[in-house]
């Protein structure tokens, strides 16, 4: 009843929002450039397709996008090559062949970020910013310092690993110990923000091993600790379930190389996580990894809390602007109201499809308001309430304690990440459907 009552209200905030406040494209677009000016279209090209793969954005998306500000600028002919770690672009225009290759994957973009390249991205497929201007844009949008310092976010690793503890159904002293690991992990976070991208991986592994440790010391001490949501919650900001649905959306569509890449880092990130995990285990002596819960400390109206409190704890700590908190609740809401109905109707699995069905033409719609962010920064964070990469932590870790019920979680975790990702699939088809009506009348 409280997930029907959500999706009500979220669908009159959204009609309400739609009769005052929509976005479209204008329809003014050039279609000829000058030959001196072709050399700048290129580094826009270039420039704008290794912000948006380090936005995360799927190589399609990508693609689409280049291919748009091509055209506005009089480059149709232009071929475009996306993958997650290099971009390759090249026309004939004027008579001269002309190739731009950038690697790409290295830094990634963060929230607000995004936010102001999607301005730039949506002026250059119209046609309406100069191509050397937009580069230089996007050169000042990749060098701005993040809007919260390193103590906010790290509060905000704590606020969203609360918020996901109590999804997961932990108990008062889950909770608490959560809180605390969560702070731990924003500090290294914080403090290897500075180390280069070859290292991250020890990080990675350094922050899952610490948190692990001190759970397992806990447990040993007889304290009733819930180990699934007090190893899974802290390291949610960590965990790949964007990588690895969006990895099986690109599969889905062709993409095989970009989607087979992503997919086997998402798979890698995974395999550390759960190593430190199991070397944890080791160190302190528990002979299995036990991953039950105990009975939920807020009851029925917890989980509802709780997507607020992960939510305002996303935004911080992923430092999106403020101004679109709003917009990202409601999309979390959706998400999180749906996959409730959607659990109660068709069971577990699919429960994740109802889920990315509703909530991604709801994003898509709120990207279409004056305020409103881009549609991959309001349910980005969703793909972590989703959990995909907190069940693939499981099973991995399961397995390489020499659980072989650890299978089973994996299975499932493949299956749930099918599910989001043909449930972004048909909600994206849904969008098209809505949007396309909407310009016809």
């Amino acid at each position: 009843m409280i997930a029907a009552a959500v999706l009500i209200l979220a669908l009159v905030l959204l009609q309400i929002a739609r009769r005052g406040d929509d976005r479209r494209e204008p329809a003014d677009i050039r279609t000829q450039t000058a030959p001196e000016s072709a050399t700048d279209v290129m580094m826009l090209l270039a420039s704008a397709g290794e912000a948006l793969i380090d936005s995360g954005f799927d190589v399609n998306d990508v693609q689409s996008d280049l291919v748009q500000i091509a055209r506005a600028y009089g480059m149709a002919d232009a071929e475009i090559i996306a993958l997650p770690t290099a971009l390759l672009v090249s026309s004939r225009t004027g008579g001269h062949l002309r190739t731009a290759a950038v690697s790409s994957g290295r830094q990634r973009l963060r929230l607000h970020q995004i936010e102001e390249l999607e301005e730039v991205v949506r002026s250059a497929r119209a046609g309406r910013v100069e191509p050397r201007s937009g580069h230089d844009r996007i050169v000042e949008i990749r060098a701005r310092p993040a809007p919260f310092g390193p103590l906010s976010r790290v509060a905000g690793q704590v606020l969203a690993t609360v918020g996901l503890t109590v999804l997961l159904g932990s108990s008062w002293v889950g909770i608490a110990v959560s809180a605390g690991l969560g702070g731990l992990t924003g500090a290294l976070q914080a403090a290897g923000s500075r180390v280069p991208a070859r290292f991250q991986v020890l990080l990675t592994v350094a922050a899952s091993f610490s948190v692990s440790v001190v759970v397992f010391l806990l447990w040993r001490s007889f304290i009733e600790v819930d180990l699934a949501p007090s190893l899974i919650a802290p390291l949610v900001t960590l965990l790949p379930g964007a990588l690895l649905t969006i990895a099986v959306i690109e599969l889905s569509t062709g993409q095989m190389m970009s989607g087979a890449g992503r997919l086997a880092a998402g798979g890698a990130q995974l395999v550390l996580l759960g190593l430190g995990i199991v070397a944890a285990a080791a160190l302190v002596g528990v002979p299995a990894v036990a991953l039950a819960t105990t009975e939920p400390a807020l009851g029925a109206v917890g989980p509802w809390l709780a997507v607020g409190v992960f939510g305002i704890g996303i935004v911080i700590n992923q430092c999106a602007r403020p101004r679109s908190t709003g917009w990202i609740l409601l999309v979390l809401y959706v998400a999180y109201a749906a996959q409730v109905l959607g659990g109660v109707i068709l069971g577990g699995v699919l429960s994740a499809f109802v889920g990315a069905v509703a909530m991604t033409p709801v994003a898509d719609l709120v990207a279409r308001q004056r305020t409103g962010p881009p549609a991959i920064v309001s349910f980005t964070p969703a793909f972590w309430l989703l959990v995909p990469g907190a069940l693939g932590l499981v099973g991995v870790a399961a397995l390489l304690n020499g659980d072989s019920t650890g299978t089973s979680t994996l299975v499932t975790t493949v299956e749930t990440m099918v599910a989001i990702a043909l449930g972004v699939l048909v909600g994206r088809a849904v969008s098209l459907i809505l949007f396309a009506r909407e310009h016809s009348g």
